[in-house]
């Protein structure tokens, strides 16, 4: 490997970065992912973390380009001062990367570890780490490159994303392997034991998928038709206060259309669908209780609400639940915050950063809590929710029967965002094995399948209504039993071995 000199290093390994970042929608070449970090591998013993952070700079700077969008059309940021901020994620998202290919670089020296052994585990360690460090942003977790292909990711409901993760990185390594077992000539080399158990994982997984889409749906649930309504409201007019009557008209045609249509038992309304406080009483307020009325059907909605607790307000986004009466039978609020986006972390200190993103005031966390619906229940994950897995996990673990996410992606554009947004929400129904009913303000509003499979889905940036008919009841999953132990276990064994490589006498 020494003799790649070091100013090509920073090519190759920028290279496996883009590569990678092809794998994700829109472009979804996902088959790339399987390949993309090899010429990363090649060159990274030269420039251990340097490698590693140019190829997550490659990644992260082309995977969330779409975060300017965000930052200059809704946030008012100056160019400037979004390009620097777009950068620095993109710099600390970068160095997890870095941190992966430095210890995989140490543990080869320090305790003659190969790569195939060490790199996949510590990749899923690191991915896990930045999942939860400073409130979490799992986004692009490596494994959700491969949700077009639904053999692959059958195994999500064993050990989660975080599985595909390790045989992507694993099938990087073992063809780097090959690779330097080919130009050496030297077959001595080759871990041979690692190396095959590997390739038996990586067929075993594909033979599990197919096996898993071979089983006949559970049907021991509720079949409901469902309604997802997409408004399209545009979001610089969304919480002007003279357009609140014509954004309600807007849900209330579709309701009705859809109602007329196929009289569905659910309708589901995106993200703060309602621009203004449903919980409180008045001639908005009567619209919106109007449509489950007239429709008959029960009624899902984003609102936001309010609390007063000792004198002082909090402010939630959240999700009402109407029977066919129009009677508000629960609410349901955001667990999981955008930060800079629905609070500023470290407000206290840090008076002089507003949000990026206009809105009522600083969102509170709420509780995970489904809701009832005629002796079934209903978890609702809220926009940035969908992509942590162990909040679906909970939901289901709390008797959530159907999943539902709610959002509104209007803040991405025309962008690949949104397209992203939904790769993610799809290992969630594998995961759990429950049907997943997505409503988007601008899309990509969906239906998905316990095998992660989209039966339907509306595109971006039009008004509409899908319908749609799902199974209540969740599978009982490994995942949803255990949850991301291995990824814990992997990030005890990646702190074990460096640990290790200081103190020989372990």
């Amino acid at each position: 490997m020494r003799r790649f000199i070091p100013e090509r290093v920073s090519c190759w390994a920028f290279l496996s970065g883009i590569l990678l970042a092809l794998a994700f929608p829109r472009v979804n070449q996902a088959w790339l992912a399987w390949v993309a970090l090899v010429p990363l591998l090649q060159v990274m013993s030269v420039r251990p973390f340097r490698s590693g952070f140019i190829a997550g700079l490659g990644f992260f700077g082309l995977v969330l380009y779409w975060l300017n969008i965000v930052m200059t059309t809704y946030g008012g940021l100056h160019p400037v001062f979004s390009l620097a901020a777009y950068l620095m994620l993109a710099a600390y998202l970068a160095s997890f990367f870095g941190a992966a290919t430095w210890a995989c670089c140490r543990l080869q020296e320090k305790l003659a570890l190969s790569p195939v052994l060490t790199l996949p585990v510590l990749w899923v360690a690191l991915e896990f780490s930045r999942s939860f460090l400073f409130t979490g942003f799992p986004w692009a977790t490596l494994g959700y490159s491969q949700q077009v292909y639904l053999p692959l990711i059958q195994s999500a409901d064993l050990f989660g994303v975080y599985s595909i993760s390790f045989l992507i990185v694993l099938s990087n390594a073992l063809l780097s392997s090959f690779w330097e077992m080919g130009r050496r000539r030297h077959l001595r080399d080759l871990h041979w034991g690692v190396s095959i158990l590997g390739l038996l994982l990586i067929a075993g997984n594909y033979g599990y998928g197919l096996w898993r889409l071979g089983l006949p749906p559970a049907e021991s649930g509720e079949k409901l038709q469902v309604a997802l309504i997409q408004g399209n409201i545009d979001q610089s007019l969304k919480w002007d206060p003279a357009y609140q009557q014509s954004t309600v008209d807007i849900y209330r045609d579709l309701s009705l259309a859809a109602s007329a249509e196929d009289a569905p038992d659910l309708i589901i309304w995106p993200e703060s669908a309602t621009p203004f406080y449903f919980q409180e009483s008045g001639p908005l307020h009567d619209e919106v209780v109007a449509v489950s009325r007239s429709t008959g059907s029960s009624l899902l909605l984003g609102s936001p609400a309010f609390e007063l607790s000792n004198r002082r307000y909090r402010y939630l986004n959240s999700a009402f639940f109407l029977d066919s009466r129009g009677e508000v039978l629960g609410r349901s609020d955001k667990v999981h915050l955008v930060p800079f986006g629905e609070y500023v972390p470290l407000g206290r200190l840090l008076p002089f950063i507003n949000k990026l993103v206009a809105g009522i005031g600083d969102f509170s966390p709420g509780t995970v809590n489904p809701l009832p619906m005629n002796g079934e229940q209903v978890g609702v994950l809220v926009c940035f929710e969908g992509i942590f897995p162990e909040l679906a996990r909970d939901y289901v673990r709390q008797g959530s029967d159907l999943l539902v996410n709610i959002t509104n992606d209007a803040w991405f554009g025309r962008s690949s965002a949104p397209f992203q947004h939904l790769a993610m929400i799809r290992f969630r129904a594998v995961e759990n094995r429950i049907w997943v009913a997505r409503a988007a303000n601008t899309g990509i509003s969906a239906f998905i399948a316990p095998t992660g499979r989209i039966t339907a889905q509306t595109s971006i940036f039009t008004p509409a209504f899908l319908h749609g008919e799902v199974t209540t009841g969740a599978g009982l999953t490994l995942y949803t039993r255990i949850g991301d132990l291995m990824p814990v276990l992997f990030l005890f064994l990646s702190i074990f071995w460096l640990i290790k490589t200081r103190r020989r006498f372990i």
